[in-house]
């Protein structure tokens, strides 16, 4: 490994052509949440009860991207990035989830998208990036297969809006993410639990990402198309066999459940009996075919590895996590594990798979308790992360893995969902109160970086 020695990395050493990124989220970042005919999305709505956001911290401002992504765009152009990475928002397109268009929210992403043009910043957009609108919840959201008929008119009029000039598309951020936090355990939004939720939303998701793929292949001319999967190396806490076993549940659920379908294998349900309750509420094989697409990439999102060990309380899985801090390695400020040899490891399993062409990290990043002192942020623990796992990229990229980009998750501190405002992952700070930009000292790191 001492060939990959992140202390003498260069952008160059990664080819010409390859892809440097930020990615952020609609929801997370624009604020401006009832402004110009924008309906209202199950966050905002889900952010209302009490409890469920960190410090009761709301999404109705975040950090103002709406009225700043000049500023912001300018600010990742300074810093060296050549792609940008970012959401529409469906309630801002189509606020009542299908039907009338807001001709509002369609000339407020022209504009995003113009100006990344015209600054020289590869526009990626995500179709759906966690902000489904409430309109469609009341109705069932993605336990309904309805579903699939909104999300085909809100795809098709996005490609006819912004197709012309956006050509890298990924039409799904971590399924599994949604599907598992927002309609099985209730943290995230909407707040559902019960395995008759997650269920159907994950056989829906799973259809609506290939139908995503069909939509954009067939409007939009030279498409790039991608879907993004979070991803962890699940690592059994002994070898036990019930922590073997328990882990390969958990790693079924997180890395599998998705991708395969995608790949036209089906849900691995021969490995997770589980699973097959599936076709009980879907009668889902026969619908093999027509979760699979061709994708042109898959996003990878990596942060930490699990370690797994059984549990036979949890229903289901009988397994359950490991924490960092208790098992005495490195972790963020979340708790995450910091392991960039795992993050090796998870895109070599990714690779293995044989159909899968080309991938690209499209989130990987690291939450700090990032303080400004006389106008600095010295995030020396970020960098040294960004430092480690980018090392083991060049060694993934070296070893013949097709991996033309890399988006660090995130430009400016944001929205993390439950986490709230707590959970900071920018390379610029942000002060909440009256949205003023600090580069870390991590953004500066890039900046010197991407141009050696």
């Amino acid at each position: 490994m001492s060939a990959y020695n992140g202390n003498n990395l260069s952008a160059k050493m990664f080819g010409p052509g390859f892809q440097w990124g930020v990615a952020m989220a609609a929801q997370q970042n624009e604020g401006a949440y009832m402004t110009d005919g924008r309906g209202l999305s199950i966050w905002d709505v889900f952010a209302r009860r009490q409890g469920k956001i960190k410090n009761g911290d709301k999404p109705y401002n975040s950090c103002d991207f709406y009225y700043r992504y000049k500023d912001d765009l300018m600010l990742a152009k300074a810093l060296g990035f050549n792609t940008f990475r970012f959401s529409l928002s469906w309630p801002r397109i189509l606020p009542e989830g299908t039907g009338r268009v807001n001709k509002e929210g369609v000339a407020f992403y022209n504009k995003v998208i113009d100006e990344c043009l015209k600054l020289g910043l590869k526009p990626y957009v995500t179709l759906y990036h966690w902000d489904l609108p409430q309109a469609l919840e009341k109705e069932g959201g993605w336990t309904s297969y309805r579903i699939l008929k909104w999300f085909n008119r809100y795809a098709t009029v996005c490609a006819a809006e912004f197709g012309d000039r956006v050509k890298d598309w990924i039409i799904l951020n971590e399924p599994m993410g949604f599907t598992s936090l927002g309609y099985m355990l209730g943290r995230h939004a909407p707040g559902k639990t019960g395995m008759s939720n997650f269920l159907p939303a994950v056989h829906h998701a799973a259809l609506a990402q290939a139908e995503g793929g069909h939509i954009i292949r067939q409007l939009v001319d030279k498409a790039h198309i991608g879907t993004t999967f979070s991803c962890s190396e699940v690592i059994p806490y002994t070898d036990r066999d019930e922590d073997v076993m328990a882990a390969k549940r958990m790693d079924i659920l997180m890395n599998r459940l998705f991708i395969e379908p995608a790949l036209g294998r089906g849900y691995p349900k021969d490995d997770f009996k589980f699973l097959e309750r599936l076709e009980l509420h879907n009668k889902a094989w026969k619908y093999t075919q027509q979760m699979a697409f061709r994708f042109d990439f898959i996003g990878l999102q990596n942060y930490f590895p699990i370690v797994i060990r059984y549990n036979p309380i949890i229903p289901v899985i009988q397994a359950s996590e490991v924490k960092a801090v208790s098992r005495k390695v490195p972790y963020t400020a979340m708790g995450w594990e910091i392991n960039a040899n795992s993050f090796y490891n998870i895109i070599r399993r990714f690779w293995l798979y044989g159909s899968v062409k080309e991938i690209i990290i499209t989130e990987n990043g690291a939450a700090f308790k990032d303080e400004v002192k006389n106008g600095v942020v010295n995030d020396t623990q970020r960098i040294s992360y960004f430092q480690q796992h980018l090392a083991a990229l060049l060694r993934a990229k070296h070893e013949g893995m097709n991996i033309n980009g890399y988006l660090a998750w995130t430009l400016t501190d944001n929205f993390e969902w439950s986490e709230g405002y707590h959970a900071r992952f920018g390379l610029i700070h942000v002060d909440f109160k009256t949205q003023l930009r600090t580069i870390k000292n991590s953004g500066y790191w890039f900046r010197e970086f991407l141009a050696s």
